[in-house]
């Protein structure tokens, strides 16, 4: 009789299965954006942009000191397996960062010195892409830019768009987001901006990026036999977001004024380090970048919640790194197996040698063919540092 995974790798199943039960209440995004954004937003508009947000934030329903105790009595060298070990060594070390940042939104630098242990800051190298990508000239709008779309239309275009997937699509709407849209893990849903105005090409982009990639990942992992997939694994954001980006270059819906946003969100996250309040932030964008109010004001929102959220920088450094791995003729296909990252991605391979890790449900679908046209996007993600 063959023996199955489970009776090989008992302890690294029970780990897994203790984990599970630990982590449902630690997403980050469920606690981190602000109750009052549109309220505080019209305050610091009539201000003159002179008294920062007062942001309120959700309460923890957990025992953040309790839930820490717990991650750290798991019996992880009862773990057969080097590599196996060492791995759900790191996924305890960043869950308690996470739990950490959790408990601390909202306390200044408190929170934002546990944003840089779980995220990091910006290098000197990010912030030099991130003004190299500022350097160019916008392309012209045309009416694809045009904000025409409501939330409820945006929810009829997601909801066509998912046929071409086999799963089943949770929408809600909500205005204590900062984002036009966000897919929330542990529900499997995406939450959509109740007053957001979407464009033609925001609806591409946000398909792409959030169903494409956030719910592809999330359903893929619910399919793994071993849960870290679908909870994600150490240091994942970066690579999710990066993929996610991709997504949208693959799908030929990437402007180049998306990828300043993103390059200004690096240098939004450095300008955290340099000591800069809201209003700082909120001037930087808006008199020397020249932003608009509402642009400058979201980009301000999302590196100031919390107390200062480098999170966003990521986006740019993640793209960059899985166009190189694209177009190094390197899959993707391990990376959309759950929520991944670049770091650990030979253990996906090594697992699934193991039968501990399956195929991939689901794909994206705008990773079968490259559809970009706009030849100014590659020539400046090919030169990025």
């Amino acid at each position: 009789m063959i023996a199955s995974p489970k009776t090989i790798h008992p302890n690294l199943y029970k780990i897994d299965r203790n984990l599970n039960a630990l982590v449902q209440k630690i997403e980050l995004l469920n606690y981190i954006n602000p109750t009052n954004i549109e309220q505080e937003k019209r305050n610091f508009f009539s201000s003159k942009y002179n008294v920062a947000p007062n942001f309120k934030y959700r309460r923890i329903d957990f025992d953040a000191h309790k839930l820490q105790q717990h991650l750290f009595s798991q019996d992880i060298d009862s773990i057969n397996d080097e590599e196996s070990r060492t791995f759900f060594r790191e996924v305890i070390y960043d869950y308690s960062s996470l739990i950490q940042c959790i408990e601390t939104i909202g306390q200044g630098n408190k929170f934002y010195y546990n944003a840089l242990k779980a995220f990091g800051t910006p290098t000197d190298k990010d912030v030099e892409n991130a003004k190299f990508i500022l350097h160019f000239t916008d392309d012209e709008h045309d009416s694809e830019m045009l904000p025409m779309y409501n939330a409820d239309e945006a929810a009829a275009y997601f909801r066509e768009f998912v046929k071409r997937y086999d799963f089943e699509l949770n929408i809600k709407f909500s205005n204590k987001i900062s984002a036009a849209a966000m897919v929330q893990n542990n529900t499997k849903t995406l939450i959509l901006k109740k007053n957001h105005r979407y464009s033609s090409n925001q609806l591409k982009v946000l398909a792409n990026h959030e169903i494409g990639v956030h719910l592809v990942t999330t359903f893929n992992g619910i399919n793994q036999p071993l849960k870290i997939f679908y909870n994600g694994f150490p240091k994942n954001v970066e690579t999710q977001e990066g993929l996610a980006v991709f997504s949208e270059y693959m799908s030929n819906c990437l402007t180049l004024h998306r990828l300043k946003e993103l390059a200004y969100r690096v240098i939004v996250a450095d300008s955290l380090r340099r000591g800069f309040n809201f209003c700082d932030t909120f001037d930087l964008l808006h008199n020397q970048y020249k932003l608009n109010r509402e642009e400058a004001y979201n980009i301000s929102l999302r590196a100031h919640r919390g107390g200062g959220f480098t999170k966003d920088y990521t986006y740019l450094t993640g793209l960059k790194k899985v166009y190189d791995r694209y177009h190094n003729g390197k899959n993707l296909n391990n990376l959309l197996s759950g929520k991944v990252s670049l770091d650990y991605v030979h253990i996906v391979t090594k697992w699934q040698e193991q039968e501990l890790a399956e195929e991939n449900r689901y794909s994206n679908l705008a990773f079968n063919s490259n559809e970009n046209k706009n030849e100014k996007l590659d020539f400046i993600l090919k030169n990025l540092k």
